[in-house]
């Protein structure tokens, strides 16, 4: 019988479709040789690209060699420069499109999928993260910055492959965002815990979704999950802040992060996948209030959905999702599949 999950922190309601459950294989999307990603002509290789740096970790013993450089999008959605002009016409808000949209460069080397990233570059990769978010929080226009990847090894569907990954930075905080901080608030107020940090808790005891976990960090399959092998990746220690995590866990993160996609990339034949890190917003107005709860109740985590099925109709209209994959059977299939870090 199908099963209806409801998600903990947001209370979105899902369908475990048990009747329709797939094996792994059945899910896996076939690219023809002709549209698997080659060289061709990538722009973000070492010395073939000429974006302008904003922010770089280099090796100083070789002129112009870096490892992991941030550069502003040239075909940024949101603009940097202006004020944010925020004003009503009628029943509607408007605002200028003031942020940043930046890209990160994660490898000068022409490796497409971060999981064939060596750790010591994801290292270098989450500390230009860490570096870009914290100057980012010191304008005042802006309430918070989302980091996100989105990989193919489809060239039909991308014309440049390379292991990258986007910084947008906003005047507004995103609805998604908006309804994970409620519903941490929520619980905490009822329950005086962080939310997450019993979802680790609950986890960890049952050993049912737990993909993989080291000292620092865990990986689960989620309970509520919206597509088949939807991860998320938590900080054993509570933080509400990505850009406060101490640069000594990032070894330890790389590792957990190499993992699950190594795992995803070897179980189920290389898929798309989107990845968002959700860090809490700038401390700003009612946020730096001391009635404000946010550093007790929010605590930062990563989502990884590969891109296995499609989105249709009734979860567009319905706001529910129907995951054909139980979230048991993907963390078993994952957790079963031997990975080289």
């Amino acid at each position: 019988m199908p099963e209806l999950r409801r998600d903990p922190v947001v209370g979105r309601w899902v369908i475990i479709s048990k009747e329709r459950s797939k094996r792994p294989k059945d899910l896996i999307v076939e690219i023809s040789e002709d549209n698997r990603s080659g060289y061709h002509d990538c722009d973000f290789c070492q010395n073939r690209q000429d974006y302008k740096e904003i922010v770089s970790i280099r090796d100083v013993s070789v002129k112009d060699k870096f490892y992991v450089m941030a550069t502003p999008r040239k075909n940024h959605l949101l603009c940097i420069e202006g004020d944010v002009n925020r004003r009503g016409k009628g029943l509607y808000d408007v605002m200028e499109g003031i942020g940043a949209h930046e890209l990160v460069i994660e490898t000068p080397e022409h490796i497409l999928n971060m999981a064939d990233l060596a750790l010591e570059q994801i290292d270098k990769v989450f500390s230009v993260f860490m570096m870009r978010i914290k100057e980012l929080s010191q304008d005042e226009r802006l309430k918070y910055v989302m980091i996100y990847k989105n990989y193919t090894p489809d060239l039909s569907k991308n014309t440049i492959l390379h292991s990258r990954s986007n910084i947008m930075a906003m005047p507004v905080n995103p609805k998604r965002v908006k309804e994970k901080l409620i519903g941490a608030k929520a619980y905490y107020g009822y329950h005086e815990r962080c939310v997450f940090c019993d979802i680790i808790r609950q986890e960890k005891e049952m050993q049912v979704r737990v993909a993989d976990e080291n000292d620092d960090f865990i990986a689960l399959s989620s309970f509520a999950g919206r597509f088949p092998f939807e991860m998320l990746i938590l900080p054993k220690e509570h933080n509400a802040d990505f850009h406060r995590c101490l640069p000594e866990k990032f070894r330890s993160l790389s590792a957990i992060l190499k993992s699950v996609l190594q795992r995803l990339k070897l179980g189920l034949n290389d898929p798309a996948y989107s990845m968002v890190l959700f860090s809490a917003p700038f401390r700003r107005g009612h946020l730096r209030k001391p009635t404000s709860t946010l550093d007790l109740d929010f605590h930062w985590h990563i989502e990884i959905m590969p891109q296995l099925t499609r989105t249709a109709g009734f979860e567009w209209g319905s706001g529910f999702y129907i995951n054909p994959m139980p979230p048991e059977d993907a963390a078993k299939f994952l957790k079963n599949i031997e990975v080289k870090l």
